[in-house]
């Protein structure tokens, strides 16, 4: 369980800094939207995706005491 913690985290936390920085670029461009969502919407996806990777890290700091 320790692992399927360690992966998802790291999954988890690179997609989400992978969506903001899209999400950062598309902004920085001039666009409002990419591919039909806006931007914000991105930016708030990615900072979810990046949470969810931290309390699957937490999770697993928790399970190794």
């Amino acid at each position: 369980m320790n692992d399927i913690l360690l992966w998802a985290g790291r999954l988890a936390g690179v997609i989400g800094v992978v969506v903001c920085a899209l999400a950062l670029l598309v902004r920085v461009s001039g666009s409002y939207t990419l591919a039909g969502f806006e931007v914000g919407t991105l930016f708030l996806g990615g900072t979810a995706a990046m949470v969810a990777g931290c309390l699957c890290l937490l999770l697993r700091m928790d399970e190794r005491r």
